[in-house]
């Protein structure tokens, strides 16, 4: 019974260091701008084996395995530490009391999406402006045929045939200045608003490639040219950058891309990690890829929604816009 016992607590002492190392490694991972997919995917991971460390120290606990639940709490402590900040409120442009807009961001899987569903989401959330990814030319007719354009009859579509490529952008308000951004696999789409102010609000779409998917490489310069375009509208009043960024918060090089002014909505309201993805799963969604960035504009409200038919949750933003 002794000698079983001791297995036992061996066992367990495996495990939690096994979970403290993991965890050590997914911190560690979040810290940097390697190109390697592993890396790359256990950032983007890093708050689930944060609680798998807490698990291991429950476990090394239960088993007397001292050392081993150090470790572990160690690195919840800082895991608490990266992550705790997104849970409070952060800096948003406390002059920004122009117009409000409401921006909704919706990945529909290769076009799959309820288009009944959407459509009356973006009704019932009285939507302003829309961005799509994953648009099909089936998904633009369902649509259509869901009366979406009635709700937001200015619209930039490029479906880029069957394959889930394409994007669309949809509003409330004309639009103008609508173009393709060079350089990536997927639809990424710019547009100006007239919302009424002297200068309209600028407005990416963006869709870097998944790095599960692609090489990390690809996936990484995707998203520095992302960054490019948000630099060229650094002397703009009002800029919103809307999308499925294959990327998290937990990633450094997403993080790269908040600088000069802009903010994650998530962070301004204190919303946390807001977790898009894997939806419609027996499990929650781990990770937050679909994300909202301002400039000048500030997030007073952020929510996640349902998108029926997609394996991503959408967003739905309430902005105050700068008045410039």
């Amino acid at each position: 019974m002794v000698r079983y016992l001791d297995v036992h607590r061996r066992s367990a002492g495996v495990f939690a260091a096994a979970c403290a190392v993991v965890g050590a490694g997914a911190l560690l991972a979040t810290q940097v701008r390697v190109e390697n997919r592993f890396v790359v995917l256990l950032a983007g991971w890093a708050p689930v084996w944060i609680v798998i460390a807490l698990v291991g120290a429950v476990v090394a606990a239960a088993a007397g395995r001292w050392t081993a639940q150090a470790a572990c709490l160690v690195v919840c402590v800082l895991g608490m530490w990266l992550l705790a900040p997104l849970y409070a409120a952060g800096p948003r442009n406390e002059s920004a009391d122009g117009p409000a807009l409401r921006v909704m961001q919706a990945n529909i899987r290769i076009g799959r999406a309820d288009a009944a569903q959407l459509t009356a989401t973006v009704r019932d959330n009285g939507v302003d402006v829309l961005t799509v990814q994953e648009v099909t030319d089936e998904a633009i007719d369902g649509l259509r045929a869901a009366g979406l354009d009635d709700l937001l009859p200015h619209r930039f579509a490029v479906p880029l045939g069957p394959g889930g490529l394409g994007a669309a952008i949809y509003s409330r308000h004309p639009l103008s200045g609508t173009r393709i951004l060079d350089g990536y696999l997927s639809a990424n789409l710019a547009a100006e608003i007239d919302v009424g102010l002297a200068e309209p609000v600028a407005l990416l779409a963006v869709h870097p490639a998944p790095a599960y998917l692609f090489p990390a490489p690809m996936w990484a310069a995707e998203l520095r040219g992302v960054g490019t375009e948000m630099s060229a509208l650094s002397d703009r009043d009002n800029v919103v950058v809307a999308g499925d960024f294959n990327a998290s918060w937990t990633q450094r090089q997403y993080r790269d891309l908040l600088t000069g002014g802009y903010e994650d909505a998530a962070d301004q309201v204190g919303a946390g990690l807001v977790r898009t993805m894997p939806a419609h799963r027996w499990y929650p969604a781990v990770t937050g890829i679909d994300r909202i960035v301002t400039k000048g504009a500030a997030v007073t409200g952020l929510r996640r929604i349902t998108l029926a038919g997609s394996d991503h949750h959408g967003l739905v933003a309430e902005l105050r816009l700068a008045p410039g």
